[in-house]
């Protein structure tokens, strides 16, 4: 057997992220799309679930499920894919303005 083998599915994970990023908020790391579970830590590092859904201010009108949600650098949610990465897929719909809106989280081969 593997000796060397360390998380099973590495989904909730501890990663270096961006100063000032607080339990609850999207982040992206990399490749990684996540939920921030901690916040982050005097190590610069936090727990992030790479799995699943949650809801999230997005800003920008969403008419359908399945559409892409985009972060910006300042880590902010929106429909804009112009100088944003793709962070993952609206599960459900919402007028223009910023407000509340469950996001399926976008994780596995390279997307940026």
């Amino acid at each position: 057997m593997a000796k060397n083998r360390r998380l099973p599915k590495a989904l909730h994970i501890d990663l270096a992220v961006p100063s000032g990023v607080k339990s609850g908020e999207p982040v992206a790391v990399g490749a990684f799309r996540g939920l921030a579970i901690t916040d982050r830590g005097a190590d610069g590092r936090a727990t992030v679930w790479l799995d699943g859904s949650a809801e999230f201010t997005v800003t920008g009108a969403v008419a359908s499920e399945g559409l892409p949600i985009y972060i910006t650098s300042a880590r902010a949610l929106n429909t804009t894919a112009t100088d944003n990465k793709l962070f993952g897929y609206s599960l459900g719909t919402k007028a223009a303005a910023a407000g509340p809106l469950e996001v399926a989280l976008l994780n596995g081969p390279a997307h940026d």
